[in-house]
């Protein structure tokens, strides 16, 4: 089986799959191996990578939080829920710890996704998304901490990820997990003990795949539990140097095609 996480990895500056790694996809599918997206990514942003390459099984989204199948659009199992006690106890430590921070979280519900799943994305005003403003509902603090979520997303004008993720860990270290998939601000938490490893896991198991026989790519700290765990973990060149440190093989980068250049090797 293949895992990749998408952004940074098996998507380069131009935001969408090159035509080389479009038909090594589609070769690893032509040849019976699973290809799973394994993404930080809500279900509601898989389409648009999961279409050109021909993707129809298994996504892996939120950080492990929620197994998506993609040919049937639908969510069909989330895990390890943040429930609004615990929010409002993290948010009132985050106000210590990153003063002027901005939250939004993200839920999900079993089922197809259909025109809610976009409303289930709330954000507090002046939430910035490193990835480009525009999407979420607005809505107050009490309101964003008030239901469960799968992710609580903390964002901050002016500093670096690991510069947040360092200040949240010594305060919340063991209550959740913090990590995070772009250097623009944003940190991501997590029940503690939920990962892209703890998803591909998922995947394996109903797949009937050893993790022995896994090859996974990724270029942030996000990914460093699934390459860990599978049993080839590749890091993209330019990526973080906490996943560059534990990889098992360094290829190129994204814009470089550095995913279709491992699996070309066997297909």
């Amino acid at each position: 089986m293949i895992a990749s996480d998408v952004d940074g990895t098996l998507l380069g500056p131009a935001e969408v799959p090159s035509e080389r790694t479009i038909a090594v996809v589609r070769r690893v599918l032509e040849d019976g191996v699973p290809f799973v997206l394994a993404s930080g990514r809500p279900p509601r942003w898989i389409a648009p990578v999961a279409g050109p390459l021909g993707l129809t099984g298994y996504a892996v989204c939120a950080n492990g939080a929620v197994l998506y199948d993609i040919g049937r659009g639908e969510v069909v199992a989330v895990h390890g829920l943040l429930e609004p006690e615990l929010l409002h106890d993290i948010a009132a430590t985050l106000d210590s710890a990153l003063p002027g921070c901005r939250l939004a979280a993200e839920r999900v519900d079993l089922g197809p996704l259909d025109e809610s799943d976009l409303r289930n994305f709330v954000i507090e005003p002046e939430y910035h998304n490193p990835w480009g403003d525009g999407e979420g509902r607005y809505a107050p603090r009490a309101e964003v901490l008030g239901h469960p979520a799968i992710k609580l997303l903390i964002s901050k004008r002016g500093m670096e990820s690991d510069e947040m993720a360092l200040a949240a860990r010594e305060l919340l270290d063991g209550a959740v997990d913090v990590t995070y998939s772009s250097s623009g601000g944003l940190i991501e938490l997590a029940a503690h003990g939920i990962t892209k490893a703890t998803g591909l896991a998922e995947v394996a198991e109903r797949l009937g795949v050893p993790r022995e026989r896994i090859i996974a790519f990724g270029d942030m700290p996000n990914d460093v539990e699934m390459l860990t765990w599978a049993g080839h973990g590749v890091a993209m060149t330019n990526g973080h140097r906490a996943v560059v440190k534990i990889a098992d093989e360094i290829t190129g980068p994204a814009g470089e095609d550095g995913v279709a250049q491992v699996l070309e090797r066997w297909f």
